[in-house]
């Protein structure tokens, strides 16, 4: 490690010390409040110890996010710990005390939780913090008491048979805290800032080493994820070394849930190149950011809905600044309020949802409040290990409107991400959704397809419509849907916008850098052995010079029959192409190419000459494009030209064949050209 960053440790290592033994009165006022909301209520018969009336509910102020924070974890723990607390205030005789009022009952226990947490030793108080009254009243009390009190916790502890209080708890938080504690710790790589290479080449440099998985962590290592390739992962342990870096310090590097991660590279896999993104939620600033980051090279616009207060835009600029982010537009109108034609949102081709959920299946309930702006109650569902049906309900319901509504916009695709484990709030709100109709009869209908990740180490699992996670001590837990709208067949997607799709699901490398020459080139050769297409004009092959490589694109591109055939003749491989008499009633298949009438009268050895001398030119040409296997054409017999041909009589190819057929027009009594005896290459015989 660099000597700045050692220095830059010891000193924050030192400040994270003393901040731990000593909590700021605001910081123990917000956490009684906290508490008092979602602390366990006991029936009256068992209720020993009184609370006051928490049906106003309360409001916080922090001092700053670390203060928020540890008040959140200092709730948490009191509620973990509520049983045990209460019974060393009973067994100590210390309470009741007609001193302390209900109100306070709340305070008295988080503060107590404190005061064991620092073996009832003194807390140290600073010169520049403001005193609470309340706050010194209740810490006197307990101090005052602290023998009592240390030997009631004894005593319980050898009631429960525990070495420490942590064997106290139930058996599902104990294994709750067991999978936060070993979770491996997930950061992004902001490219805005830096890039892959240069964050490999630093952590090297700092003495990190590169392995597999999570499996082979062995302290100073790190690992790259199998879904997105901006994502690093370390192990748990090397929290306080991570944060201590310059790496996060300057932004290049940022500590998020992975969840999000595969929320925003599920949206960049369905963007063409400039399509701008509605995110219906503000949720983590850092989703958005990384949403921003991977659209840097790209004219693309990130719109945020429901950002309300002039204070709260004015901190998210200022954090995204930070970040570097530049394409960012903040919307202050919650996203049901926003029209589906808002002319902002012309240009808006995928939406990402993030509904509010349970949250139950992310892995640390405080990180997912402090950055998703989540509810205190999770704290409470976390350690009940439920979610209450009534409040399941309203989630459920507000989501299925939330995801109606999103359908109701001309995008095409929505991403719909939660961290909740119910079904109630994960497939089965996109199936309602699905069945509702919500899109009415002027837009194509939605349905659901595979989520798309670029750096997907086995592609068999994201086959599946839904992509779920389940919480582990590897992973939080996971939900997301993707919806595409049904495509047009008739409508075209152009090669650009097919080589940035293909680029962000990870399926190009170097070649979408081909140069403007060779483009151009390949367009020229393309263009003179390509023939004419049913209107008379050129199919647009040229159009796809990266044709082969991008075979494999599960994109939906959507062209014309004829144009598929010719692409099939003239880039796969060499087909034998026949000439027929053409009935007197023309064919009426639209996949066969029609041939353009000439005015100028010809006889019928001028047209079979002209039309052995295109032959001759179109097989000139070919010879500079590709060199093709020789294959001995043999024509039919002839057929009167009054009889319509059946294809099952003529052994005619199905449409999907790979030979194509020609309709000639009607020759009346001229004769057809001489056969071909000899190995010729394939030629198509046109009027």
């Amino acid at each position: 490690m660099k000597i700045s960053d050692v220095k830059g440790s010891v000193e924050k290592r030192t400040m994270t010390l003393i901040e731990k033994n000593s909590c700021h009165d605001s910081v123990y006022m917000n956490a009684a409040k906290i508490f008092q909301g979602i602390r366990n209520k006991k029936p009256n018969d068992k209720m020993l110890v009184q609370y006051g009336d928490d049906s106003v509910s309360p409001v916080l102020t922090f001092k700053d996010e670390y203060s928020q924070r540890v008040s959140y974890e200092l709730a948490f723990s009191a509620l973990k710990y509520q049983d045990l607390l209460e019974e060393v205030l009973l067994d100590s005789c210390v309470y009741p005390c007609h001193s302390i009022p209900d109100e306070l009952t709340s305070l008295l226990v988080v503060m107590l939780y404190d005061l064991q947490d620092r073996k009832f030793e003194a807390r140290e108080i600073f010169d520049e913090e403001e005193p609470v009254a309340e706050v010194r009243k209740i810490e006197h009390f307990l101090y005052r008491f602290r023998v009592k009190l240390a030997a009631a916790l004894a005593r319980c502890r050898i009631k429960h048979d525990a070495l420490s209080i942590e064997s106290i708890l139930p058996e599902n938080i104990r294994k709750h805290e067991q999978r936060t504690s070993a979770l491996p710790l997930c950061v992004w790589i902001n490219t805005f800032k830096t890039s892959l290479e240069d964050v490999i080449r630093d952590l090297k440099n700092k003495g990190f080493t590169k392995v597999e998985s999570v499996s082979d962590f062995n302290r100073y290592t790190y690992c790259m994820d199998q879904h997105c390739h901006d994502v690093l992962f370390f192990p748990s342990s090397l929290k306080e070394e991570l944060l201590n870096l310059d790496l996060l310090a300057d932004c290049k590097l940022l500590l998020q849930d992975k969840s999000r991660s595969l929320a925003v590279h599920s949206v960049q896999a369905l963007l063409n190149m400039d399509d701008d993104i509605i995110v219906a939620h503000v949720g983590s600033h850092l989703t958005i950011a990384h949403m921003s980051a991977l659209r840097n090279h790209s004219t693309s616009k990130v719109f945020v809905c429901g950002v309300k207060s002039s204070a709260k835009a004015d901190e998210l600029r200022n954090l995204f600044n930070d970040m570097g982010c530049k394409n960012i537009q903040l919307l202050h109108e919650d996203f049901t309020e926003i029209g589906p034609t808002d002319p902002r949102l012309k240009n808006a081709k995928v939406i990402l949802l993030i509904p509010q959920c349970s949250g139950l299946g992310f892995s640390n309930p405080i990180d997912f409040i402090l950055s998703e702006h989540g509810d205190a109650g999770l704290l409470k569902d976390v350690f009940q290990g439920s979610v209450s049906k009534d409040k399941l309900s309203i989630l459920a319901e507000r989501q299925l409107n939330e995801l109606m509504h999103a359908m109701k916009f001309k995008v095409q695709a929505i991403v719909y991400c939660t961290s909740s484990v119910y079904p109630e709030e994960n497939e089965q709100v996109v199936k309602k959704a699905l069945e509702s109709g919500v899109e009415g009869n002027k837009l194509k209908r939605f349905r659901l397809i595979p989520p798309v990740f670029p750096t997907c180490s086995n592609p068999e699992s994201c086959t599946d419509f839904f992509f779920k996670t389940e919480l582990s001590e590897i992973s939080s837990g996971c939900f997301l849907a993707v919806l595409a709208r049904e495509k047009d067949s008739s409508e075209n997607v152009s090669v650009k916008d097919i080589l940035a799709r293909a680029t962000a699901r990870g399926l190009l490398g170097s070649t979408v850098e081909k140069s403007k020459e060779e483009e151009k080139t390949q367009q020229k050769t393309t263009q003179c052995g390509s023939g004419i297409t049913g209107v008379g004009t050129e199919p647009k092959i040229a159009e796809f010079p990266h044709l082969k490589a991008i075979s494999n694109i599960n994109a939906a591109v959507s062209v014309s029959k004829a144009v598929s055939k010719l692409r099939k003749k003239n880039v796969n491989q060499p087909i034998s192409c026949v000439q027929m008499k053409k009935p007197v009633n023309p064919v009426s298949d639209t996949g066969l190419p029609k041939v353009p009438q000439h005015k100028p009268h010809l006889s019928s050895a001028g047209k079979v000459h002209g039309r052995q001398t295109l032959a001759r030119k179109a097989r000139t040409e070919r010879k500079k494009m590709v060199v093709v296997k020789p294959v001995e054409i043999v024509l039919p017999p002839v057929i009167s030209p009054y009889v319509r041909p059946q294809r099952n009589q003529l052994g005619m190819p199905a449409p999907n064949s790979c030979s194509h057929w020609t309709g000639a027009k009607s020759l009346g009594d001229r004769a057809l050209p001489p056969p071909l005896s000899k190995a010729v290459r394939p030629t198509v015989l046109r009027n």
